[in-house]
């Protein structure tokens, strides 16, 4: 598959198989987050793999919507970059973010981007205080998403190019 095409097959996935994913991929999808591009090259980022079902469980309790496939998927990385160490860090951690969702599209894996920054749990704490919390981690690296992965167990079509926005595209100036 060339990078057209994963780029029009990369859908959000949220239902996946009990499948577990092998130790090869997991090191795939970190190794990607890894190679991405960083602010300065100051390579920040600090990703927490879950595989642990109890674990994944309460993780999908950071906010009321749209976290019920954490506590379904058989891994889900915690995407964090140190902000002393890159002012870039949401930028830093969204490319980490999406180069592992492109590995997983070409391992024929699902994954969704569950966005946990600027949002709130059920009793008002914030997202990423209440993941740093449960995973541990330190109050210098806010947690930007957590990117679920597995084994698709729904079916999604491929992007439409004949719905692109080319409208939303200037060429030169607005």
């Amino acid at each position: 598959m060339d990078f057209h095409e994963l780029i029009i097959n990369r859908r959000s996935i949220r239902k996946y198989t009990e499948e577990p994913i092998s130790p090869e991929d997991v090191k795939l999808l970190l190794e990607a987050a890894l190679l991405s591009p960083t602010s300065k090259s100051a390579r920040a980022w600090q990703l927490v793999a879950v595989e642990d079902k109890d674990t994944l469980q309460r993780l999908a309790e950071c906010k009321p919507a749209g976290a019920i496939s954490v506590g379904r998927c058989p891994l889900a990385i915690a995407v964090t970059v140190d902000s002393t160490k890159s002012e870039a860090w949401i930028e830093d951690a969204s490319v980490a973010a999406s180069y592992m969702q492109l590995q997983a599209t070409a391992l024929g894996l699902g994954s969704c981007w569950v966005q946990v920054y600027g949002r709130f749990a059920a009793d008002g704490t914030p997202a990423d205080q209440y993941v740093q919390e449960v995973l541990g981690i330190p109050e210098t690296c806010p947690v930007l998403c957590i990117i679920t992965f597995g084994h698709p167990d729904e079916i999604r079509k491929p992007q439409d190019t004949e719905k692109l926005k080319w409208e939303n595209v200037h060429i030169g100036r607005w």
